[in-house]
């Protein structure tokens, strides 16, 4: 939905304030989300995760910022969102530094 992949930051965002923008009720919306076979909440972690997986394997941000910049307040809560989404922490979304690859590949041709 493009009301929360354009609001995914706000910490604060909500059914009700999405519904709002939108100029529909929250009931509504989630019937719409039900039928999708979804909900509001699952989609707002879904675009908040894409964004924060995306961020981190491109830059060099540190885990709190990406953090804050997804819609999370404390960086724990948004590494415990994080590894129960993707299944790793987001220490294992960084790309490997150019010493980490070759000493890798080396260990990997021996």
């Amino acid at each position: 939905m493009l009301a929360i992949s354009r609001e995914f930051g706000n910490e604060n965002l909500s059914l009700a304030s999405v519904a709002h923008s939108i100029a529909t009720s929250r009931r509504q919306l989630q019937r719409v989300f039900a039928e999708q076979g979804t909900s509001f909440r699952k989609e707002l972690q879904r675009a908040r995760m894409a964004h924060a997986a995306k961020l981190l394997s491109q830059e060099r941000l540190p885990v709190a910022t990406v953090a804050r910049l997804v819609g999370y307040r404390q960086a724990a809560q948004f590494s415990k969102a994080f590894r129960r989404h993707h299944g790793h922490p987001p220490s294992a979304a960084r790309p490997a530094a150019p010493a980490q690859r070759r000493a890798h590949g080396s260990a990997l041709a021996a």
